[in-house]
Formats: C-alpha cells, sequence, structure tokens
C-alpha cells in the first residue's frame, strides 16, 4: 500500500483572473487572484475527489508563495516537500475572459522558483511512495527542473509507480518549439499515459513523422487528420500503454498501441472560461486510473471534471468534489 495516491510536480503561480468577462484585455479593471499552474491544479483537483494527493513544487521565499501554500494546506493537500527557493520568485499568470474562444493570458515566469526543483528536490520526496507520478512538460523547459523531473519519473518507475505526462505545451516558455519535441520524445520510456490536446500531440512529434519512419496505418481512426495520426502513433510507439487526446467539448480519445481507439463523449455545457480544463480533466481521470477503472470511464470523469471546471470563473478553486462529479455524471446518463 503506497503511502500516497498521487505526487504531482512541477509549475505553480499565483492566477489573476479578469472579473470583467467579455471584456477586451486592454479594458480589464480587476483581477481575482487564485491558485494555479497546471501540477498545482492536479493536485487540488484529486484531493477535491478524494485521493491523498502531494505535490512537489518550488515557491519563493514571498507573499506570493505563503499565498499558494495557505491555499494549498486549507484543501488538504501535503506541501511538505514543496522547497523554498531564495532569490528567485513565485510565478504569476494574468488571464483574460472573453467567452466562447478568445482567453488570452500572460506568464510571469522569470526567475521562478518552480523552474529551480532539483534533484536533490527529488531524494527529499518519497516518490517511491506513491501510485502515480504525474509530471508536465513545462517542467521540461529548463535545467534544473528538466533533469530533477527525469530522475523523478526514473525513481518512479523503479518503485512501480504509474508516471502520468501532462504534455502541457507552452511555446513561449521554450527557446525552439523543437526542443520540446526532443526532450518530451526522450521522456516518453518512462511515461506509463500520456495527456495532450490535438496541438501538444503534434508538438511533441512535431510533425516529424517521416523522420521517425512512422506510418499513418498505425491508427485507424477515420477522425484523426494525417499529422495527429502520425504524431499518435510517433508518442504510442515511444512507450506510453495509452495516449488520451483531450478534445474539449467532443470529450476525449484514448489511444492504446495496438492501434485501436475509444471515444469517450463529452458533457455539454454553457462555457464560462476554458482555462483549467484540461487540469480538471487529467484530475478526473488520474482519480479513475489509481481506482484501477478502465480507461473509458476514467476519461468519462475527466470529461465531467473538465465540464464542470469550464462553466466556473477559475480552475484549482473551482475543481469539482467526489459527490459533485459522480452527482453531476450521474444525471446525464451515467458512465
Amino acid at each position: 500500500m503506497k503511502k500516497y495516491d498521487v505526487i504531482t510536480m512541477g509549475r505553480s503561480s499565483i492566477d489573476l483572473y479578469a472579473n470583467e468577462v467579455g471584456a477586451p484585455f486592454v479594458e480589464i479593471n480587476s483581477f481575482a487572484a487564485y491558485v494555479g499552474g497546471s501540477p498545482t491544479n492536479i493536485a487540488v483537483g484529486t484531493r477535491r475527489l478524494g485521493l491523498n494527493a502531494a505535490l512537489l513544487t518550488a515557491v519563493g521565499e514571498d507573499p506570493v508563495g505563503d499565498f499558494l501554500l495557505n491555499f494549498l494546506n486549507k484543501e488538504g493537500v501535503i506541501t511538505r516537500y514543496i522547497p523554498r527557493k531564495p532569490g528567485f520568485r513565485t510565478s504569476a499568470v494574468v488571464l483574460g475572459i472573453e467567452p466562447p474562444d478568445k482567453f488570452p493570458l500572460v506568464y510571469y515566469r522569470d526567475n521562478c522558483a518552480d523552474i529551480e526543483l532539483t534533484i536533490d528536490d527529488v531524494l527529499k520526496t518519497p516518490i517511491a511512495d506513491t501510485a502515480v507520478l504525474e509530471i508536465s512538460g513545462t517542467g521540461l523547459s529548463k535545467e534544473p527542473s528538466r533533469s530533477a523531473t527525469f530522475f523523478a519519473a526514473q525513481q518512479a518507475k523503479a518503485a512501480g509507480a504509474k508516471v502520468v505526462l501532462d504534455i502541457d505545451f507552452r511555446a513561449d516558455q521554450w527557446h525552439d518549439p523543437r526542443a520540446f519535441g526532443v526532450v518530451v520524445r526522450s521522456l516518453l520510456p518512462l511515461v506509463d499515459v500520456a495527456l495532450g490536446t490535438e496541438d501538444e500531440v503534434k508538438a511533441a512529434m512535431l510533425t516529424e513523422a517521416s523522420q521517425l519512419h512512422i506510418t499513418h496505418s498505425q491508427i485507424s481512426d477515420p477522425s484523426v487528420s494525417g499529422d495527429l495520426s502520425a504524431a499518435v502513433s510517433g508518442i504510442l510507439a515511444g512507450g506510453p500503454e495509452a495516449l488520451v487526446v483531450k478534445r474539449g467539448a467532443k470529450g476525449a480519445t484514448v489511444f492504446t498501441p495496438d492501434g485501436g481507439f475509444t471515444d469517450v463523449p463529452g458533457f455539454p455545457v454553457e462555457i464560462y472560461n476554458i482555462l483549467g480544463a484540461g487540469d480538471a480533466f487529467a484530475s478526473g481521470f488520474i482519480y479513475g486510473y489509481v481506482k484501477g477503472w478502465d480507461t473509458y470511464k476514467a476519461a468519462r470523469m475527466g470529461n465531467a471534471c473538465g465540464a464542470i471546471v469550464v462553466t466556473r470563473h477559475g480552475c484549482a478553486n473551482f475543481m469539482g468534489y467526489e459527490e459533485e462529479v459522480l452527482t453531476f455524471i450521474q444525471e446525464r446518463g451515467g458512465f
């Protein structure tokens, strides 16, 4: 029996969401302060679903770090493995909300603390004592976080834990988008399940299918475009037992290395803010994965978590609770 159901690793931030929903960014007058960063959101999301969740990120010795830790502690996320990094800042994100399809955001990650996570920080974290380690692509963007993330994945695999990769491609965090693909492909042998949007999956392979000798026939789904089909095949050839492509309102599709795929329908809702939907999905999927559900049911849980969050103002602060999400699913036809 593992001590933790899930340990998430990577970025954290204070997220400033525009209060004026629908206003152009230049006309925003005020912001609401929430907690953000993909692995941080997922730690909160899985905790609200009842999992025993710990977070490995880093914050500065600043009031913003205090803000994050205070929220996480209230949520019941284990924070004892989060180091504070003197001389570095807790990162921030500023976000506008212009439904249905415009959600501008700006990252403030210069000199940020979480990218300073080291191998020593990993060694101080009980990676061997978790059922699932969740890591994200942005944590691979720079050293020393890149090596620390690889090391954590190695430690998890050696201990028999499952490694879940949120591809999490943020182009402005990389000096060259091709480097993103190179690094992610190097990590794939350590990954059990990869999660990503269509664009993120393509970015991970950078449409280099011909160079990697990937054939489109490996994926038989006629709804998948050529470039995406090749990218899906390439990722699965790298090692994961499953790739989950998040499709927003269309739900998700789970691909397996044998060429199989399963479409998992979403839940129609009125969109208020799509930011954080993918992290909510990951929370629900990991919940089902930890419980031993099949990938269809786990993805259905993820879709429900995502559908709930897109009707709300923020992400971590608005994640659904276990009973709430299960009731939401039951009222809409069940799994």
